[in-house]
């Protein structure tokens, strides 16, 4: 999924919902963005297509560099995609 083009919202959204995926199938990953946002899994599924929580996971995501490598490789996607996802989601 290596975009060659500008970002759009659409592939952004897509991006952070594999992202939280990616975060439920890890060990511990999806505790720990509970934990550190301060949401409850309640809050996250009534939440998950806002923009707002979606840049919050990328954010997440992001600030862990042994996260967001796996994500890339499991995805097979730059981690520049997910830079440009969460600037478009966080706009």
């Amino acid at each position: 999924m290596t975009m060659t083009h500008p970002m759009t919202r659409e592939t952004a959204e897509i991006i952070a919902l594999k992202a939280l995926a990616f975060l439920a199938n890890s060990d511990g990953g999806l505790e720990r963005f509970l934990n550190l946002s301060g949401s409850s899994a309640a809050d996250l599924r009534i939440r998950a297509e806002e923009p707002a929580m979606q840049s919050a996971i990328l954010d997440f995501l992001l600030h862990n560099e042994e996260l967001v490598s796996r994500f890339c490789e499991d995805e097979s996607l730059p981690a520049r995609d997910v830079h440009m996802a969460h600037h478009v989601l966080s706009a």
